[in-house]
């Protein structure tokens, strides 16, 4: 394609958050930037100015100054941001006390509450104090099981106003699932819902819970939120109290903010899990807030006037990422169950009206509504939607067509890519730039992103390792338990000396944006060529007949081929003309080398709680080798049919 597939107007480039923070640099700074590629060469080759020109550009509180930007910038990893500051992260998502809303829910029962900017205060203020009474200081661990509540962040914001660690995951994870994850960092209070709501169905969590605390001994306090049930029963758990009875609603005390350095830690994060026990990913809370900001606004231009939402589990980092929303001054937007519940138009009903502004989900979702033929932009108005957000995995070209066509013609489709390790993205999007079909469309500011091939070199136009040469504030201030960094070190800096080494198969392209193929531990190698898993997925799944895919290497004669794994419409059986039409677009469309050597039909494909697809379980499986961790995953016993599988003996 030698045109974008969508353009930003003169009106909107003008208005953009960063075009005013170009002209900032330029003014207060004399640098000579005027456009997104002299700002992005200026951010990598002045991070300590550019950093800086971050913090005062959008306003973030400390109550002391950093003695300089940054030490041991040489340093990879062990680079110091912002010595010497102190804030809190809490204080700069609660800068607002005015009557905007600030939180708004919805679930699959259609009830809709939310808080306004002053209600959020407050009822942080009764639970911090709480908190406080309960014996939580700087440096303790508070964990929530709980849905995508506003009660969810209230807590977090509350424990963090006190420099406690927050640390979260969905309900639908099972016992063990939340004691690999909480038992490792021994939290003090566990908050909890009594249970959820999925597809027009209650899941009790109370049950769970009763058995997590008796793996869990660090717990001193439970606090229970009623979600299903307005007065649910406690009794039977220790220590539990539900949350009216635990925060009061009285008269809201003063909320007081405990000031720390910059580096102080702020969430724990956690690996998915499925080659044994989570890593407790370690984030600091300055890094946390400067990347953030720098994200919402600058690459997604939100403003306090926006409304926006991103459909994700509090398991999720995207959790994490969108309630620094709150930060800006937005409305922030939750939506708790099944996205295709009570119908297929259940999400788009809700931007149209709330009037959301931006929109944020998955490309698995993006790739689900298409699939069931639904057609927002004949259906819905959607006139506030300005942006459109897709992340969690490669948004296929095919995808771009589907929101351009079918969706809304004048919008910013903004794939982004990431991840938990560093709580925010390598690559984004940007208002200021156009839309090429199948890109990501940038490269982050301050992210010097490089793609490296087998020998460590950078390249450009063909695949290969992403990668980041340069330290940036949100790496990880460590991992839990890992006092000498060696398990730090391990996962991200053995590959290539001096590199964080991300994970992802990647390629720069000429309009100096990214495509991501997959993860590069999945990556495919038939014939010694290797290959990113995306780029059979997005060829396969243009056959209306494939819900779902997933490849993996299978070792065959001393070689590796492909093995397809195809999930199907209920009425569809795979037979050979499907197979082969399957194959012959793989073919035409990508190269022989991607053509599978097999096409199986499996009733299910193994997913993260997330909802990421995990090539490597299977690929363990049908080498007959063990998933050491099968509570990392929302379906582990669809793993049970890969096993020992007929068509792999031949």
């Amino acid at each position: 394609m030698n045109e974008p597939i969508w353009k930003p107007s003169e009106r909107r480039v003008e208005r953009a958050n960063i075009s005013r923070f170009i002209r900032f640099v330029h003014r207060e700074h004399g640098a000579a930037v005027n456009d997104y590629p002299t700002l992005y060469d200026f951010s990598i080759h002045k991070p300590e100015v550019f950093w800086p020109a971050v913090w005062e550009f959008c306003g973030i509180r400390a109550s002391k100054t950093w003695d300089e930007p940054v030490r041991e910038l040489d340093q990879m990893p062990g680079a110091k941001w912002f010595p010497g500051a102190r804030l809190n992260f809490a204080q700069n998502l609660l800068r607002y006390r005015d009557h905007q809303p600030a939180l708004i829910f919805r679930g699959e029962t259609g009830k809709t509450w939310q808080y306004t900017y002053v209600e959020l205060n407050a009822e942080v203020a009764r639970q911090a104090a709480a908190l406080r009474a309960a014996g939580v200081v700087a440096g303790d661990r508070v964990a929530g099981f709980m849905p995508n509540l506003p009660e969810t962040i209230i807590a977090m914001l509350a424990a963090t106003s006190l420099g406690a660690i927050w640390s979260s995951c969905s309900p639908d994870f099972g016992v063990n699932g939340v004691v690999d994850r909480f038992g490792q960092i021994e939290p003090k209070v566990l908050f909890t819902a009594d249970g959820y709501f999925f597809k027009g169905k209650i899941f009790d969590s109370l049950e769970r819970v009763g058995k997590i605390l008796e793996k869990i001994p660090s717990v001193e306090k439970v606090v229970v939120v009623p979600f299903t049930a307005d007065e649910p029963d406690v009794s039977g758990l220790k220590n539990a109290v539900l949350l009216k009875e635990f925060a009061g609603d009285g008269e809201p005390p003063a909320l007081r903010f405990e000031h720390l350095p910059f580096d102080h830690p702020l969430y724990i994060m956690y690996s998915s899990g499925t080659t044994g026990k989570p890593k407790c990913i370690v984030h600091g809370a300055g890094g946390t807030l400067i990347q953030h900001l720098k994200e919402l606004v600058l690459h997604t231009d939100l403003r306090r006037e926006d409304r926006i939402t991103y459909f994700t589990t509090c398991g999720w980092m995207m959790w994490n990422w969108l309630v620094s929303s709150l930060a800006v001054g937005a409305t922030v937007v939750l939506y708790d169950g099944n996205p295709f519940y009570p119908g297929p138009e259940a999400l788009w009903d809700l931007t149209d009206e709330l009037g959301i502004t931006i929109f944020g989900t998955s490309a698995k979702y993006l790739a689900a509504v298409e699939k069931a033929d639904v057609h927002p932009a004949e259906s819905h108005d959607l006139d506030s939607l300005r942006t459109i957000l897709s992340t969690g995995s490669p948004l296929a070209p095919e995808q771009f067509d589907f929101v351009y066509d079918h969706v809304k013609d004048d919008v910013c489709l903004s794939s982004i890519s990431g991840g938990t390790d560093i709580i925010s993205c390598f690559a984004l999007g940007c208002p200021i730039l156009p839309v090429w079909r199948g890109e990501l469309q940038c490269r982050g500011l301050g992210m010097k992103v490089e793609i490296l091939n087998e020998d460590g070199e950078p390249v450009r136009g063909e695949a290969g390792e992403l990668a980041c040469s340069l330290p940036f504030p949100s790496m990880p201030v460590s991992f839990w338990n890992d006092p000498e960094g060696e398990r730090y070190h391990a996962a991200y800096f053995d590959r290539f000396e001096g590199y964080w080494c991300h994970g992802d198969y990647a390629e720069l392209t000429e309009h100096d944006g990214v495509i991501i193929y997959g993860r590069s531990d999945a990556t495919l190698n038939p014939g010694g060529v290797r290959i990113g898993t995306a780029e059979i997925y997005r060829q396969v799944e243009k056959h209306e007949e494939v819900l779902e895919s997933l490849a993996v290497g299978q070792r065959w004669q001393d070689e590796e081929r492909i093995i397809l794994f195809v999930r199907l419409r209920e009425d569809v059986e795979l037979d050979q003309d499907l197979a082969d039409r399957i194959r012959r677009t793989i073919r035409e469309n990508a190269t022989p080398r991607h053509v599978p050597a097999k096409v199986i039909q499996v009733p299910d494909i193994p997913r993260t709680i997330s909802g990421k697809i995990t090539e490597l379980a299977v690929r363990n499986i049908i080498h007959g080798k063990p998933v050491k961790n099968r509570e990392a995953l929302a379906n582990p016993k669809s793993l049970d049919f890969y096993r020992d599988l007929p068509e792999l003996k031949s």
